[in-house]
């Protein structure tokens, strides 16, 4: 009788957790259904992905220097022994040659991952534009786990630097379309600034504590537990987007105009300017990382966790960064150009007074100041990228977001390579100089944004094609009809025709309906 009702307990708490399941799901499916529950999803999903993505990125940090030291070691010690037996002439010389061989190792594996991104990105961008955003993002995220269970069980400097240069890959999928996804979703442009500024926060966040994160589980638990704890993460956010968004059965995209080609958007030189601004805002972050540690050792003999903890103070002051210009754009959107000068200004002088700091304490304020001015020009600059195709292009963006990435791409493909060069024939002082004066020359650049905002339409381009559902992938004939209602009343107050603007984003799908229709639609 016990046993009976022993089972009879167990089937009922099962029951009850069934139940309960089946209740989560169905509010789960009620919130899907809802746009705004989606939206905040959707967000949660894409910023998980790049917290995991800028995570697996730094984490090698305090990893794979030490552990390819130990490999150097292990085998310059067995060649030692088999070739000279019973003699350690010259024993010195080839240590500086190993260690030489060895910075040049650790810097191309950590450059590789940018570099691979670099040249994936042109190709995703236009990849992205013509699927949507849910796909790729499935991609990027099964690449990142692919190659973080590489990471955790390589054993040899191949198979480290092949499971980097894949994740670079994944990143040039996942970042760029869940980027791209945050600005489809979130039309409006306080909404769209907060939700990317979100995004950014989890950006910071997975680069600054990554760092103390893998140090900390590769001292205690060793090398494989920092990465299987991240693919473990990256595992549970590729199902959540699989169970919520359901990527292969999600259509939509159809009914969405065809996106302006990359070349085409690389020209235009407002997104040009804004490009800019994201490589050269981003050189000191990403010059100083693989330099610092050894400028403290050698300048103020820190220690292992000052090292190790050097740029997780400057989380706060991002954090803080991304919320101030959140909260300034949604009141003046018309100078986020000046909030972005600004931060640029505050990253080169934040720059210059690196050298000539002798603490750790006196330390942490600038590179503090670099990264809250990072986070006023990302947070400024990356929503009027979509703004900018908004109303100069077609509104689909993962070209736009493409770009971006490239931009941080190409500082962060430079870092670990040209900068150890340059602190070697010109040194640390003159490289913080020369970075911090880049910045300030460039702000100036930022003067040609002063008169984007002026350019907001009416109406966006994508209300006027989803308003009445196309049933193909454009109904031009409709759309020029809406056009030529339009064209008249968009000049008062702030509001620019997109003629004024300087492009047509819809004269390509003009020009093809005429070829198709006949001049009877013209």
């Amino acid at each position: 009788m016990d046993g009976e009702a022993g089972s009879s307990g167990l089937a009922k708490s099962a029951a009850v957790k069934l139940s309960e399941m089946g209740e989560r799901t169905k509010k789960l499916g009620t919130a899907m259904k809802d746009p705004r529950q989606q939206r905040r999803i959707i967000l949660v999903i894409v910023c998980v992905a790049l917290l995991l993505d800028n995570m697996l990125y730094m984490v090698i940090v305090p990893i794979i220097p030490d552990y390819l030291a130990d490999l150097e070691s292990e085998q310059s010690e067995h060649v030692h022994v088999v070739m000279h037996p019973n003699t350690s002439a010259n024993s010195t010389s080839q240590d500086k040659s190993n260690k030489d061989n060895l910075d040049v190792q650790i810097g191309v594996l950590f450059a590789s991952k940018a570099i691979l991104q670099l040249l994936v990105n042109p190709l995703s961008g236009t990849f992205i534009d013509r699927v949507g955003y849910d796909i790729p993002l499935l991609i990027g995220l099964t690449v990142m786990f692919v190659s973080t269970c590489i990471f955790a069980f390589g054993e040899n400097y191949a198979t480290l630097f092949a499971a980097r240069s894949l994740q670079g890959l994944g990143s040039a999928f996942a970042d760029t379309s869940g980027i791209a996804m945050i600005a489809d979703k979130y039309t409006e442009e306080a909404e769209r600034s907060t939700a990317l500024g979100i995004a950014l926060a989890f950006i910071s966040f997975g680069s600054l504590v990554a760092p103390p994160f893998g140090g900390v589980l590769y001292e205690f638990a060793g090398k494989r537990v920092p990465f299987i704890v991240l693919a473990c993460i990256c595992l549970a956010d590729g199902f959540l987007l699989l169970t919520v968004i359901k990527p292969f059965s999600n259509r939509t995209r159809e009914n969405m105009p065809v996106g302006t080609p990359i070349y085409r958007l690389m020209i235009d030189p407002y997104i040009a300017v804004v490009a800019g601004a994201l490589t050269v805002c981003n050189i000191p972050l990403a010059f100083l990382e693989p330099t610092i540690a050894n400028w403290m050792e050698s300048t103020m003999h820190s220690t292992q966790w000052e090292m190790g903890l050097t740029w997780l103070p400057a989380f706060f002051p991002h954090v803080l960064g991304v919320y101030i210009t959140v909260k300034l754009a949604a009141q003046r959107p018309n100078l986020q150009w000046f909030y972005g000068a600004l931060g640029m200004v505050i990253i080169g002088a934040s720059s210059c007074t690196v050298p000539a700091c002798k603490t750790f304490g006196q330390l942490i304020a600038p590179l503090c100041g670099i990264c809250f001015g990072i986070a006023l020009v990302d947070t400024a600059l990356l929503p009027t990228l979509a703004f900018l195709v908004d109303v100069r292009h077609v509104s689909v963006y993962g070209s736009v977001y493409a770009i971006a990435d490239i931009s941080y791409s190409v500082a962060y493909a430079m870092g670990p390579i040209v900068a150890g060069q340059i602190v070697h024939n010109l040194g640390f002082v003159q490289l913080n100089l020369g970075m911090g004066l880049i910045n300030v020359l460039y702000a100036p650049a930022l003067l040609l944004l002063r008169n984007v905002c002026q350019m907001k339409p009416s109406h966006s381009e994508r209300d006027n094609l989803l308003e009445e559902a196309p049933q193909g992938l454009y109904d031009t004939i409709k759309m020029e009809e809406r056009r030529a209602k339009k064209k008249g009343y968009s000049s008062a107050g702030n509001c620019l025709s997109v003629d004024e603007n300087g492009f047509d984003p819809f004269r390509a799908q003009r020009s093809l309906s005429e070829e198709s229709s006949g001049p009877e639609y013209t």
